[in-house]
């Protein structure tokens, strides 16, 4: 190897490296099952698409190299004009990725589908997650209690997130555990992780969606056991806040950076009330005021949990 491309070769790293230190890697080192099969995905696509991008990019510098105006000693061939091999090595190989990516795509689509339970023998936990300007709602309809900007639940155990927003179009993200949802006014769609190990992980809203955009992140915690769930449930039911119709609309006012919040007590049925609350037609107004003999068909869909849409990103 010459000079010149004993340079590129040692740069081409260190370039790289410089670009990319800001950049966390957090999707790259999951927790859980989802997360792991997800990375999969991301590393073999890599790999495929490399197959291309790095003999282009090096046959680009041997050729700027080798026919520089300099080297006189380079073939000059000016009625050259088609190779039958060239031609098959341009075609056939990215043709064999996409059909290697295709198929990937469609089988990850279906093993990954949001709404599929995960394959264990522990009953999961619900929970409810509602997008806010600019926070996030979680609600344990089964416990009976509500956070703000924090999730907990025990390591090992799947967790089913059923997802709204009460305001703009957002997305449901921890990385760690893999795979992005959106969530949608008026509409409810589905989530099913689990964390193999204990640990704080980041979530945040993957969606941009106004000024309060950045700080619209939450806390994940896998706890060790199902005893040290019992103990945060303790801590939250300690509370002394609680979280009826009143107290829903001042925590739906746009408010950014929200610290943790806990509320002993949630009024029954409040995520289906926010998610028929948005439907067209329902003048924003909660429906637990309004009476169930006047609850309109769409509104009882929405409460019955029927999935409109859901979409799934890696």
């Amino acid at each position: 190897m010459n000079r010149p491309a004993r340079c590129i070769v040692t740069l081409l790293p260190l370039s790289a490296a410089l670009l990319l230190s800001g950049c966390q890697w957090v999707v790259l080192d999951p927790k859980g099952p989802i997360g792991v099969q997800e990375r999969s995905i991301i590393i073999t696509a890599t790999v495929l698409m490399l197959l291309v991008v790095v003999p282009v990019i090096a046959l680009i510098l041997v050729f700027a190299w080798r026919y520089r105006a300099s080297n006189e000693k380079a073939e000059y061939r000016p009625d050259w004009s088609h190779s039958n091999r060239i031609e098959a090595v341009v075609w056939l190989v990215p043709c064999i990725i996409i059909a290697a990516l295709g198929v990937i795509t469609w089988r990850s689509s279906h093993a990954l589908d949001p709404y599929r339970p995960l394959d264990s023998k522990v009953k999961p936990i619900r929970i409810d997650a509602v997008a806010l300007d600019w926070k996030w709602l979680f609600i344990y309809p089964d416990q009976k209690v509500a956070t703000v900007n924090q999730v907990a639940f025990p390591a090992n155990v799947p967790v089913e997130f059923h997802i709204t927003s009460a305001t703009v179009m957002n997305a449901f993200f921890i990385p760690q555990l893999g795979s992005q949802i959106y969530a949608m006014a008026g509409m409810q769609t589905q989530l099913h992780l689990l964390a193999n190990e204990p640990g704080a992980y980041q979530g945040l809203s993957s969606n941009y969606s106004g000024d309060g955009f950045s700080g619209m992140t939450f806390k994940a915690i896998a706890l060790p056991s199902q005893q040290g769930f019992a103990a945060w449930l303790a801590k939250v039911k300690a509370s002394q806040q609680t979280l009826g119709a009143d107290a829903y609309e001042q925590l739906a006012k746009p408010s950014e950076n929200n610290p943790v919040a806990y509320y002993s007590q949630v009024q029954p049925n409040l995520f289906a009330d926010i998610i028929a609350d948005r439907l067209p037609g329902h003048g924003g107004r909660m429906l637990a005021r309004t009476p169930p003999h006047v609850r309109t068909t769409a509104q009882m869909d929405a409460m019955s949990g029927m999935p409109m849409s859901a979409t799934r990103s890696n």
